[in-house]
């Protein structure tokens, strides 16, 4: 899996098989989910014209699932809890009436699941959702408008993903810490420069953590004149036993570690991603080298 923002769109590229309730909805294996930003003025116009719009302007066929919003994709939270990445976006009016609005959730996970646990996901997410907004005092389960995907990549490893299994549970905590992260950055009086990047961690026991570009006590983490707009790496777990490899985690299961990787620290590496942001990792690596045979 890999992902990336443009200008009003949430792109997640990868080998999925994925579940939808949103437009072209339904249980297929496709190459991308799509999260895309709508003004409130154009939510009366044909859903499907939009979607199939916005992929064929990123070159991608109808193997995609697509989901549709009002809130910007800049304020998309996004949060890693081992296997599982869930991507948010979320807006609820204050004013009546208090059912408007849009909560968008895209979960992928990088362990294969059957079709009936990918549905068992879904479940599990809305459960989370409703949990979330009444613990925030919010008088609704969620809105009119809501969908959710479900995607998993890999060869299957899981029949079930309820509450109560492993996968369940990581997607039910990371819903439920996402949902108020999205909706104060909805809520907040400017706009966030960038999304909000959470990542359970255990060191030193287990807990959330929110990366910040800024103040960084560990910078330079890597090298002298590094560059950190990737520091949440959008390719991650890339699987390139070049840049990392898997290591057993404290929990029991495996982890990728690419903790000597610098690729996307290289400054122009960083300003080539951030020009072409549907750059794939074989082109960045092919950059990379270029640069070192030059050097």
């Amino acid at each position: 899996m890999r992902y990336y923002f443009d200008t009003s769109t949430l792109f997640i590229r990868g080998t999925f098989r994925a579940a939808s309730t949103g437009i072209y909805g339904g249980i297929r294996s496709v190459t991308t989910l799509i999260n895309h930003t709508v003004s409130a003025g154009r939510s009366h116009e044909d859903p499907r014209k939009e979607l199939e719009f916005v992929a064929a302007g990123a070159g991608i066929s109808h193997d995609f699932f697509g989901l549709l919003t009002t809130v910007p994709v800049q304020q998309c939270c996004v949060l890693q809890y081992d296997s599982v990445t869930a991507f948010i976006t979320a807006g609820i009016p204050r004013e009546p009436p208090v059912n408007a609005g849009s909560i968008n959730i895209i979960v992928c996970i990088n362990e294969g699941l059957e079709d009936s646990a990918l549905l068992e996901t879904i479940m599990v997410a809305t459960e989370a959702k409703a949990e979330a907004l009444m613990d925030m005092g919010l008088p609704l389960t969620g809105t009119p408008a809501d969908a959710i995907i479900a995607g998993c990549e890999g060869s299957v490893k899981h029949r079930h993903a309820g509450r109560l299994t492993d996968t369940g549970r990581r997607v039910r905590e990371t819903v439920l810490r996402g949902i108020p992260q999205a909706i104060r950055c909805h809520d907040a009086p400017e706009r966030p420069a960038h999304s909000s990047f959470l990542i359970f961690s255990r060191f030193q026991g287990d807990h959330w953590v929110e990366w910040s570009p800024y103040d960084c006590p560990y910078f330079p983490c890597h090298f002298a004149g590094q560059r950190c707009d990737f520091c949440y790496c959008p390719f991650y777990p890339c699987g390139d036993e070049i840049l990392g490899e898997w290591t057993e985690s404290s929990h029991g299961g495996r982890v990728w570690n690419c903790a000597r990787c610098t690729l996307l620290h290289e400054p122009e590496i960083a300003d080539y991603l951030k020009k072409f942001p549907g750059a794939s990792l074989t082109e960045l690596k092919s950059l990379s080298n270029v640069k070192k045979e030059i050097q």
